[in-house]
């Protein structure tokens, strides 16, 4: 198979696709692999790198996407990148469908074979490909909140560790998944006094047991919720449905309840985010205010950090994407139950339910586009 990486496009991300090292796999299993000049710069990775592995530079996007059979790329593609795909082709990438419809339609009317990475199961019902940039962005997130809890950033002015004589900032963790176990754990080793709220007690017994000495745990019941956002100084929306649109869990109206300058740090904003006032920003200009309460609700957190997510996301997707390639989509996917929940759209037929009830769109069973 002919795989193509062309560079990221979206404004402020610096990751890759493919690293040279998943390349120099590819290339061993008798692939060929066509990678966009530069592509790998913003993550440390130099064109001369992939040339040592054994790719093919090429000098424009529109060249990869012409070439190649599969396009592995990290975010979702821009509207520029998706008139370049293609009937046949396959795409294999984060899309975050569900709060995207001019996405979903573009891609639809398209007709490529688009696998997300972030609806890919295990056998333990978790995301494996999406974990490691949940990883990243949980361990992110107390870092851009305590930034902008700053007053010259328009936040409440308050150290998250505080100092001997003065509390610590209380931090408000909304899940305890992947991003929140994470983003409890850093924001408990800067001093914060934190506390993850869950609507699954057998998560929140784990959290007990294992972090019990480093945070606190509650029920997330929506009055809980509340009182709890009442006196945080920071809260992290870390909620996931796979491949649905997040949940709204803080209301416009509730935001006057909040202290004054109080930092919401939305990562579930990928999927629409969990605040009502979320929208989505940039690195570029990453924080913004609403009756008082600053957001941060960048949508490609782990961009900040390419190298290390870049290589983190290369290490969990190379095994899939040399399955791809080496056996074609449709044997892979018949033969992984797992990689068959990632399809989302083939031949012009949407294959997840979820993103077609959010957008209001038919869907078919993913199995059933096996067959087409």
């Amino acid at each position: 198979m002919k795989i193509g990486c062309p560079k990221e496009i979206k404004p402020q991300e610096f990751r890759v696709g493919m690293t040279p090292d998943a390349v120099r796999e590819a290339v061993s299993h008798g692939h060929a692999v066509v990678v966009e000049t530069n592509a790998g710069a913003g993550a440390g990775f130099a064109d001369a790198d992939y040339i040592a592995a054994g790719a093919t530079m090429l000098g424009t996007a529109e060249e990869v996407f012409a070439e190649a059979e599969m396009i592995v790329k990290v975010k979702e593609p821009q509207a520029v990148e998706r008139k370049r795909l293609r009937e046949g082709q396959l795409l294999f990438t984060y899309l975050h469908l569900a709060p995207d419809p001019d996405q979903t339609h573009d891609l639809l009317d398209s007709g490529v074979t688009a696998i997300a990475y972030e609806t890919v199961t295990d056998d333990r019902g978790g995301l494996p490909l999406l974990a490691p940039m949940s990883e990243v962005a949980g361990r992110l997130a107390p870092q851009v909140g305590a930034w902008t809890l700053q007053k010259a950033n328009g936040g409440r002015g308050v150290l998250l560790g505080g100092v001997p004589g003065v509390s610590p900032a209380k931090v408000l963790v909304i899940g305890g998944g992947v991003v929140g176990t994470h983003a409890a754990r850093v924001a408990a080793g800067m001093g914060a006094d934190v506390t993850v709220i869950d609507r699954s007690v057998n998560r929140l017994r784990y959290l007990d047991d294992v972090f019990g000495g480093q945070f606190k745990n509650a029920y997330a019941s929506a009055g809980n919720t509340i009182a709890l956002a009442r006196e945080a100084d920071m809260i992290i929306g870390a909620v996931l449905i796979p491949g649905a649109a997040a949940p709204k869990l803080i209301s416009r109206a509730q935001l006057s309840e909040l202290k004054p300058g109080a930092a919401l740090v939305d990562v579930a904003i990928d999927q629409g985010g969990c605040f009502e006032t979320s929208r989505a920003t940039t690195h570029q200009d990453p924080i913004y205010e609403v009756d008082g309460i600053m957001h941060y609700c960048v949508a490609n957190m782990p961009g900040a950090v390419a190298r290390t997510s870049t290589q983190a996301l290369g290490n969990a997707t190379m095994p899939f994407m040399l399955a791809l390639a080496n056996k074609g989509w449709k044997r892979a996917c018949a033969e992984d139950k797992h990689l068959l929940n990632g399809l989302n759209t083939h031949k012009g037929k949407l294959t997840y339910a979820a993103v077609g009830a959010a957008l209001g769109l038919p869907s078919i069973p993913a199995a059933s586009a096996l067959d087409l």
